[in-house]
């Protein structure tokens, strides 16, 4: 391919006016030559024979007329072995090594390889000659953390080929040729460990998309219980700052019943990302016992880098929990925070000088948002085997304005709405998730039937909670004044948890159904009970007493020892009329 060049016609922030000859495509990769230095770029927009690039590093020393050198390729991630327990910026640069060879100020300009060509894998065959295979299908697999981490044919090669040759049991580099396969023309492809893929087309190897009906497990009881997460749904997490959603992610990401987890930190605050990256290399996987960074893949843009680069991370981000889930694992992948993300949209969208939309964010924000949470999805594998990836991102509206365009746009795509509360934070109120405001369109484990009536109590209490606020409790009726009270037990003891004890933080699928069947036969029993006093302090006794058994190990005596003492509580202090 003949060299193709253009040259900078105008600058304003990240953004270039680029003019060229010959032809390019939208999302081409091109190089700005500053010195020394080549700045990574890509082409967001071709009108006639000037192209608009997105400039993912400080635009910093660049001049009119300087060249911009043009690649041929679309905007890729490398996919290979060894890319579980890394640390990328949105580009897939491995940050660690970065800063081992530059120092921890990252010098504009330089890229590292995404995986360690050089590393060796004990490659297992699983074709023969002459079998026949299509793109997305394995020819054999490594071993990389727990699991089989299939080298499959290329996505990006279409048709049936016939594999010619393959290599046999034993150690490999992964640039090393481990396959030949052939095509109906006869064409031969050498095949190694690793391809790149372009971050901005869904990896769509697979047999069929289908509709998500399993519930994700997280353990956490208000999520599972009452707004549950589907494996392969979308959901969302808008929240006003210190909410808890950096918590709730890590909870979620170390307990939840998913394979592999990656963590888009896109555009994030500097110290909250320092935090994320120190703090999960200490956190212990429960299925393995050590480090939860095993399965775990860690995408960087904090808010200080380039807002062209944050775009970058959602996408690489999307197509890494792609690419495992074509491994037949189930994919959990955190966006932190779209909102972020939406801003650099709107600040590209203001230098294009195109006509915008609400709160100046670009016209077509909803779409973009609906492009990537639809790359979520259950699937089936053309081996037959079912595999996901779940896409949960979370929100920062200013000042908690629920209604603001990122917000709603979202609400408009996703299956599940996990809204957080500045009150219940601010009431130490862990999850902070509001239970009146969040909602789901997914099924639980819990009987719908059951869970709705736990709700409306909810509903019902909050009601006569605001009736209160005016009339006072002396102008509240008994009867009502004893849903506030069911409605507060069933808050205190079954919606909020201690995410910092090692038992109340995780609650099995088991435990839930089990705790929540005698919550549910408190809440839809009628107790005879004479005054607003003695109500209170019946339902206060069993407050703690219920809080003191979500201490209890699972099934252990202490736990056993704990119901008896509940049982023989609402056995003597109550009766029941229903």
């Amino acid at each position: 391919m003949p060299e193709r060049t253009g040259r900078i016609q105008s600058i304003s922030g990240n953004l270039i006016a680029v003019k060229f000859q010959g032809s390019i495509i939208q999302n081409e990769v091109g190089f700005v030559v500053c010195g020394k230095e080549r700045l990574k770029s890509e082409v967001i927009r071709i009108s006639g024979d000037t192209a608009y690039m997105q400039v993912f590093e400080s635009t910093k020393g660049l001049k009119i007329d300087d060249v911009v050198e043009f690649s041929g390729q679309m905007l890729s991630v490398q996919l290979g072995p060894g890319l579980l327990g890394q640390i990328y910026d949105g580009l897939q640069n491995p940050l660690p090594e970065l800063a081992a060879k530059h120092g921890f100020f990252l010098k504009r300009g330089v890229f590292l390889n995404a995986i360690d060509f050089n590393s060796k894998w004990h490659f297992t065959p699983l074709v023969k000659p002459g079998d026949s295979v299509s793109a997305g299908m394995p020819l054999g697999y490594v071993p990389e953390s727990i699991f089989k981490h299939y080298i499959m044919v290329p996505f990006y090669l279409s048709g049936s080929f016939s594999v010619e040759d393959i290599a046999a049991e034993g150690e490999y580099q992964i640039k090393d040729i481990i396959a030949s396969i052939k095509d109906s023309q006869a064409n031969k492809h050498n095949i190694n460990m690793a391809f790149a893929w372009p971050v901005k087309i869904p990896i769509t190897a697979y047999r069929q998309k289908l509709a998500p009906n399993e519930s994700l497990i997280t353990k956490v009881r208000i999520i599972d219980t009452f707004y549950p997460i589907a494996r392969g749904g979308t959901y969302c997490i808008p929240g006003p700052f210190g909410a808890g959603k950096t918590v709730l992610q890590q909870i979620t990401s170390r307990h939840a019943e998913t394979d592999v987890v990656v963590i888009a930190a896109c555009g994030e605050r500097a110290g909250e990302i320092v935090d994320t990256l120190r703090t999960f290399p200490e956190l212990v996987d429960p299925r393995t016992g050590k480090s939860l960074m095993e399965r775990t893949i860690i995408i960087c843009n904090t808010s200080s880098m380039p807002v062209a680069a944050r775009e970058a991370s959602v996408y690489t981000a999307a197509t890494l929990g792609e690419y495992y889930r074509q491994m037949g694992l189930s994919v959990l992948l955190l966006a932190d925070s779209t909102s972020r993300w939406a801003q650099a949209m709107r600040e590209v969208s203001g230098r294009l000088e195109e006509i915008p939309g609400e709160e100046a964010f670009p016209a077509y924000l909803e779409s973009r948002i609906s492009e990537f949470y639809e790359r979520a999805g259950l699937v089936e594998l053309l081996s037959g085997e079912n595999s996901s990836l779940t896409i949960g991102g979370t929100i920062s509206p200013a000042g908690g304005n629920f209604e603001e365009p990122v917000t709603q746009a979202t609400l408009k795509v996703v299956g599940a709405f996990l809204g957080l509360s500045r009150d219940r934070a601010e009431a130490r109120k862990f999850p902070s998730i509001h239970p009146l405001e969040s909602w789901s369109k997914y099924p639980s484990f819990i009987p719908a039937e059951s869970a709705q009536e736990a709700k409306k109590i909810l509903f019902k209490g909050n009601e006569v909670n605001q009736m209160m606020k005016v009339v006072g409790e002396e102008g509240t009726s008994l009867e009502d004044f004893i849903i506030y009270l069911k409605a507060e037990f069933l808050d205190s003891v079954y919606l909020q948890q201690n995410g910092f004890d090692e038992v109340d933080a995780v609650t099995s699928p088991e435990r839930q159904e089990y705790v929540f069947t005698k919550v549910h036969k408190i809440l839809s029993s009628d107790f005879l009970l004479e005054d607003k006093a003695p109500a209170r302090d019946f339902f206060y006794q069993l407050r703690h007493m219920f809080i003191d058994w979500n201490y209890k190990e699972w099934d252990s005596q202490e736990f056993k020892e704990q119901e008896k003492e509940i049982d023989s509580f609402l056995k003597d202090r109550t009766g029941n009329k229903s």
